[in-house]
């Protein structure tokens, strides 16, 4: 234990706390048994060890461990609990959950039986919370976490302050706001570089290699976190790639699950249910009707990808600049909001607001052009009226 403890240490002292993403802020750090799920590569352990570093600092009651540590391969996380309570601790943050078996009886046991003790999980965001072997959904409190929105890349890279605004609040003032963001920068300047290589925090380790760590990472979910964490067969791996590059080519794809089943050579239940498990992976976006009750076994009416990073990272074409506006709308909104698609206009948020998205000379094709249709245009600074510039929508996060 000694060993995890060291380590711990090392890495608190190597975080910074130079910028810290604005969900830290949202989570309720005082329940006792608290999941971060999220795709790889997005920051959920810097969030752990910055929070751990603002409020515990050296404090021997606090202790991170990462669950594919080498020191579990003879000890089980029920002893290092067992062993952390004894010595008087009572805040154990543990990471990569995903990669330890039965994480989630362990971590029930855990719950149970020291009360005292609170608890931070993080992992990958297939983890089955409802349906995993011990059911924590009556005890833990889940958290999603996703990339950097343009708001926080934007805050990261030039150490800008700007605060995240609520949909109402943009649609009601993006003229204000927009003119308040541009007296301290132009945004437009950033907004493409964003688009390119911004969504991921790992690109401040270097642009050289950034989108080629993106390829990694995605062969990482396919090759071992879905055989892991969804029984995928492996040897299914090398279709589920081509099924990526079949979206990521097409984007916005409209799927005939048909002709795609034929293509790739699959049955018509699992290929929907490998468009569903990249869906939860982070890797793509799927679109339903309005009217749809969303399932696993439904048809998406367009595939998008997860964020547009992804577009840039693939052995493809160079994207398109439609695709690449309508896949950072779609990014940005529905990490907060339900988006779904509307029988006219491009996007239906909460089943309130319908969007069309396109460039500076967009105008309104919707027979209803009143207070609930609107634009969310790209190429200009500020909006007027229901055109909204497209990249405010990187502020609702």
């Amino acid at each position: 234990m000694e060993q995890l403890i060291e380590k711990y240490r090392r890495r608190i002292d190597a975080v910074s706390l130079d910028f810290i993403r604005s969900q830290e802020l949202s989570i309720n750090w005082d329940s006792r048994l608290i999941g971060i799920k999220g795709a790889r590569g997005i920051g959920k352990t810097t969030l752990l060890l910055q929070h751990l570093k603002q409020h515990f600092g050296e404090d021997p009651q606090a202790l991170y461990v990462s669950l594919d540590n080498i020191w579990f391969a003879q000890n089980s996380l029920s002893e290092l609990a067992d062993r952390f309570i004894k010595q008087g601790g009572k805040y154990l943050y543990l990471d990569e959950v995903h990669k330890y078996p039965d994480w989630s009886k362990e971590i029930k046991n855990c719950y149970d039986d020291y009360p005292q003790l609170q608890m931070v999980f993080t992992g990958s965001s297939l983890l089955e919370i409802l349906n995993a072997r011990a059911d924590l959904s009556r005890r833990a409190i889940i958290y999603r976490m996703q990339g950097l929105s343009f708001r926080e890349y934007l805050n990261l890279t030039l150490g800008t302050t700007f605060q995240a605004i609520s949909l109402d609040e943009l649609l009601t003032a993006h003229e204000n706001i927009a003119r308040k963001v541009n007296k301290t920068i132009r945004p437009l300047q950033y907004f493409q570089v964003y688009m390119e290589s911004g969504y991921y925090p790992f690109f401040l380790e270097g642009l050289g290699l950034y989108h080629q760590r993106i390829e990694e990472v995605a062969n990482m979910i396919i090759e071992i976190e879905l055989p892991i964490l969804r029984n995928v067969d492996i040897a299914y791996a090398s279709r589920i790639k081509q099924l990526l590059m079949i979206i990521a080519e097409s984007a916005p794809f409209i799927p005939n699950i048909t002709k795609l089943s034929e293509r790739i050579g699959i049955n018509r239940v699992t290929l929907l249910s490998y468009l569903h498990y990249l869906k939860e992976s982070g890797l793509i976006h799927t679109l339903y009707r309005e009217s749809s009750g969303i399932t696993r076994f439904q048809k998406p009416e367009k595939l998008f990808l997860e964020n547009t990073n992804l577009a840039y990272s693939f052995p493809i074409p160079r994207p398109d600049k439609g695709t690449l506006r309508e896949t950072f709308f779609m990014n940005q909104l529905s990490f907060a909001y339900q988006v779904t698609l509307p029988e006219k206009g491009d996007f239906l948020i909460d089943g309130k607001y319908t969007f069309e998205v396109g460039g500076k000379n967009k105008t309104l094709s919707l027979p209803d052009s009143g207070k609930h249709s609107w634009i969310a245009a790209d190429e200009i600074e500020t909006g007027i009226g229901q055109k909204v510039p497209l990249w405010l929508f990187g502020f609702l996060y």
